[in-house]
């Protein structure tokens, strides 16, 4: 018998979605993407998808383990797809829960990082892991410093590796260990992790401190979902945004998405504080929208 995680549909209150992220660490939102949506995604990617070389050098030999040899990564999502800049990373029931679980601790959240991972047959088991720990320098405890997803761009099955999750593990007690400590991770009994099984376009949302990890696909599909995080704003993000999506491509794209992906400025002096990522003492989202950037 295997955990459950409380499904809600795209529709649903924000306050209970919200509530119940913080009771488990992790929800699912069901079709949550409309299917025209998850479509036009799938089509913008499917060059990227096919030129994406598992084998690829990448800057740290560790990330080829985590991956694996079937697993298809493509960085940088909003850059390559307009509708997942728009539709899917400025996707209101995301930024809703992003307003109650990060904007108490920052200015503005930013996008941490958009990409796509396709889990081909063979692909094993993900470490498990807690996705907060690329900031393990941060003192501890801390509140919450990122929210997470991972979004279904086709069906997710326990068998093509839908994500595992362990709710709860956000409250565990290993959490708070230092960086050094965290080698010594509790690997969760089998009774105590859920399988994100959810049809396309829909979405697991879990905060920075919960463990999961991809799944073991043992079927002849092609897993295809996106990794979509945010951050506090005054976080160093995991990709580099604004190179990934460069002033020429982002200049294109809604003020919304242009603010989320890292050019608009973290404004804490009315919370006082200071501000961060001024160009030429200007607020960069406005010099790009003037065509100075």
């Amino acid at each position: 018998m295997s955990a459950t995680l409380e499904r809600f549909s795209r529709d649903a209150d924000t306050d209970k979605v919200c509530a119940a992220l913080e009771r488990d660490g992790a929800v699912i939102v069901e079709h949550m993407l409309p299917l025209d949506v998850v479509d036009r995604v799938n089509d913008e990617v499917e060059c990227a998808v096919a030129l994406a070389d598992p084998f690829e050098d990448m800057f740290n030999p560790v990330m080829q383990a985590f991956h694996g040899p079937f697993t298809k990564q493509v960085p940088g999502v909003p850059g390559i797809s307009r509708t997942f800049a728009t539709d899917v990373m400025c996707h209101p029931t995301l930024l809703g829960i992003c307003d109650r679980i990060l904007l108490p601790s920052c200015a503005r959240y930013q996008l941490n990082l958009g990409h796509l991972l396709q889990r081909g047959p063979g692909s094993e088991e993900q470490w498990p892991h807690r996705d907060e720990a690329v900031w393990s320098d941060v003192p501890r405890p801390h509140p919450e410093l990122q929210l997470a997803s991972v979004i279904a761009f086709v069906d997710f099955t326990a068998d093509n590796g839908a994500t595992r999750v362990v709710p709860g593990s956000h409250r565990w007690p290993d959490r708070w260990l230092l960086p050094a400590e965290q080698m010594a991770l509790t690997i969760p009994e089998p009774e105590q992790i859920a399988f994100a099984e959810m049809p396309a376009g829909s979405a697991v949302i879990y905060s920075g401190g919960t463990i999961h990890a991809g799944g073991a696909n043992s079927t002849d599909v092609q897993r295809r979902g996106a990794h979509l995080s945010y951050c506090l704003g005054w976080l160093r993000t995991e990709e580099n945004n604004v190179l990934s999506t460069p002033p020429a491509l982002a200049a294109s794209l809604p003020r919304q998405a242009q603010e989320l992906l890292g050019y608009a400025i973290h404004d804490s002096i009315g919370r006082g504080g200071g501000y961060l990522g001024m160009v030429r003492m200007q607020d960069p989202v406005e010099l790009l929208g003037r065509g100075e950037l």
